[in-house]
């Protein structure tokens, strides 16, 4: 596993995506940054609703200059069942990341233990939460990485930042190795 370091290029990210158009990182032109949501899948609750608030607050952020893309290794069939059970209309929802993509921005990786608590199983493997903000230029902004599927960051407190991000010009922290 790597970890990405901000200030520095991030890996390339080309993926397939629910509306059938191809996704990649290296096409987008925010004005601001793209921000790229690994979510764990549609057996998890919990990023249900980590990404129903994604979806509410999308054209909040899109007014703030960041594009979205919410992703996880998901087959286009389950991706498809979450745009639709979860009602995620409003962000671009990417299926199918790699084993390799995964490692490539430094997620955690897990084995399915089964059915989870809203009756569907796990994939035989499946990443974990990541958040991260790519500036136009590929570089990293901000990132967090988790291990587990809870304490995730709100989107409504990085609205907020962004603001103070935007306004002040802000520089990426944490490129120090």
């Amino acid at each position: 596993m790597n970890a990405l370091i901000p200030r520095q290029a991030v890996p390339a990210l080309e993926v397939s995506t629910t509306s059938g158009t191809p996704w990649s990182l290296a096409d987008q032109a925010p004005e601001n940054f793209t921000m790229v949501v690994f979510y764990r899948g549609l057996h998890c609750p919990i990023c249900k609703t980590y990404l129903s608030e994604l979806n509410r607050l999308a054209a909040d952020f899109a007014e703030k200059g960041v594009s979205i893309l919410a992703l996880s290794s998901d087959s286009e069939e389950r991706a498809q069942s979450a745009k639709m059970d979860w009602e995620l209309y409003n962000v671009t929802l990417g299926y199918g990341l790699t084993a390799q993509q995964a490692k490539d921005w430094g997620l955690y990786r897990s084995a399915g233990k089964g059915v989870t608590s809203i009756g569907i199983e796990e994939p035989a493997e499946f990443s974990e939460p990541a958040v991260y903000l790519v500036r136009p230029d590929g570089t990293l902004y901000w990132g967090n990485v988790s291990t587990m599927p809870f304490a995730r960051p709100h989107f409504k407190e990085m609205m907020g930042a962004l603001d103070f991000v935007i306004k002040n010009n802000y520089p990426a922290r944490g490129e120090l190795v």
